[in-house]
């Protein structure tokens, strides 16, 4: 037979929960903003979608970093274009292009992979580029 659940300890437990999974949020924020300013130092690795990975993880744990970020000076109108429109600037679809056909050369050349794979890998990337260069530009009538 199972104990009544007080009103009192299921809402402590609610509570409880919600903190750790706002802590649980920011630190994945956290990791991911981290990894955005890696990407600014390291080839290929992007950083405003890092950033925009970033922002609906500080939107459930903290209201002041998902200002500051979608405040910030050179990741925040990429990231607000985004979270408005789901849009990207041309800038950043002809570098994300550049960047997957570079990316993969350098997987082709150094791996040398067999054919199933070089196509797989191909098509998944190509997949990305096509739905990428689609997204609307900001500032484009919706």
């Amino acid at each position: 037979m199972s104990m009544p659940i007080s009103v009192e300890a299921s809402t402590d437990e609610l509570v409880r929960r919600g903190r750790a999974a706002r802590a649980g949020w920011l630190v994945l924020g956290l990791a991911l903003v981290g990894i955005g300013f890696i990407g600014i130092f390291v080839p290929l690795l992007p950083t405003t979608s890092f950033m925009i990975l970033a922002l609906p993880c500080f939107a459930r744990s903290s209201p002041r970093l998902e200002a500051w970020l979608l405040n910030h000076p050179r990741f925040g109108p990429g990231v607000r274009a985004w979270r408005a429109h789901g849009s990207v600037p041309r800038h950043a679809k002809i570098a994300a292009c550049i960047g997957m056909a570079l990316g993969y050369s350098l997987f082709w050349l150094h791996v040398r992979p067999g054919p199933l794979l070089t196509c797989t890998v191909a098509a998944f990337m190509l997949y990305w580029a096509i739905w990428i260069v689609r997204r609307p530009e900001p500032g484009a009538p919706q």
